[in-house]
C-alpha cells in the first residue's frame, strides 16, 4: 500500500497520506482526533463559525480510508467527538453515517480530553495506544502535529524513539508544528512525515535518520 513504511518499537507500520496509521501485522487501522461536531460546539459556545459540513467530510474520509486499507480492526485514539454534547447532537444523517462507519470493522474507541468516556489505553504487542503520550513505547494523538517544508505546511506524523504521535484526522483541526518545544521533547531527533498524496518524510534534530518513502 502506498505510504511511508517504517519500524517503531520493533513493529512495522505504514503512515498513510490520509493521516491514518496502518499496522499490518495487527490488521489494525489507527487514527486520532476526529473532533466530530467541532463546528456545532464552537457555534454553541460563541466561538468562530466554521463550515457546517466538517463532520460529514471527516466521516466520509474515514469511510474511504477503512475501505481502502481493508483492516479488520479500527482504533480511535480519543477526541473522537469535540465534546459530549457534540456526540449527542449529531444530525441524523451524520449519526447514521457514524454508525455505518464504526460497523465496518471491529472498532475500539479510547478516551480523550474532549470526550473522556472509554478506555484510557490498550496495549498491542507491547505498544500502548492512548490519547496523550506518556510512558513509551506508545502511539498517541492529542497534539495535532504539523510540519512545514518551504511554503507548504501539512499535518504530520511524528516518529520518535519512544513515542509515535499521529496527526489529527478531523477537518478544521489546528495543531502544533513539530518544532514546538513540547513535541521536540517527545521526539528529539525523530522523523516527521507530512501527509498528502505522497507522504514526505524528513529527519528532525541533528541526527540524519535513515527512513525512506515506501511504496507497495
Amino acid at each position: 500500500m502506498n505510504g511511508y513504511h517504517f519500524t517503531f518499537a520493533g513493529a512495522d507500520f505504514i503512515a498513510l497520506g490520509s493521516g491514518a496509521l496502518l499496522w499490518p501485522e495487527q490488521d489494525a487501522l489507527i487514527l486520532a482526533d476526529l473532533h466530530l461536531g467541532k463546528s456545532e460546539r464552537m457555534a454553541r459556545r460563541g466561538g468562530s463559525l466554521l463550515p457546517p459540513f466538517e463532520t460529514r467530510d471527516t466521516l466520509l474520509r474515514l469511510q474511504t480510508v477503512i475501505k481502502t486499507a481493508g483492516a479488520r480492526r479500527l482504533f480511535l485514539l480519543g477526541d473522537v467527538f469535540d465534546d459530549d454534547t457534540a456526540r449527542e447532537t449529531l444530525e441524523a444523517s451524520d449519526a447514521a453515517l457514524w454508525q455505518q462507519v464504526t460497523r465496518q470493522s471491529d472498532c475500539c474507541i479510547l478516551a480523550g480530553n474532549h470526550d473522556p468516556s472509554g478506555a484510557d489505553e490498550v496495549t498491542l504487542d507491547g505498544i500502548a495506544l492512548r490519547h496523550i503520550a506518556a510512558r513509551g513505547p506508545d502511539i498517541s494523538g492529542h497534539y495535532h502535529p504539523k510540519a512545514r517544508l518551504g511554503n507548504v505546511a501539512r499535518t504530520a506524523f511524528l516518529i520518535g524513539q519512544e513515542h509515535l504521535i499521529l496527526p489529527a484526522f478531523g477537518t478544521f483541526t489546528g495543531g502544533l508544528f513539530v518544532t514546538d518545544p513540547v513535541l521536540a521533547s517527545l521526539a528529539d531527533k525523530g522523523v516527521a512525515v507530512m501527509t498528502g498524496l505522497r507522504p514526505i518524510a524528513f529527519p528532525l534534530g541533528a541526527r540524519r535518520a535513515r527512513h525512506r518513502i515506501g511504496h507497495r
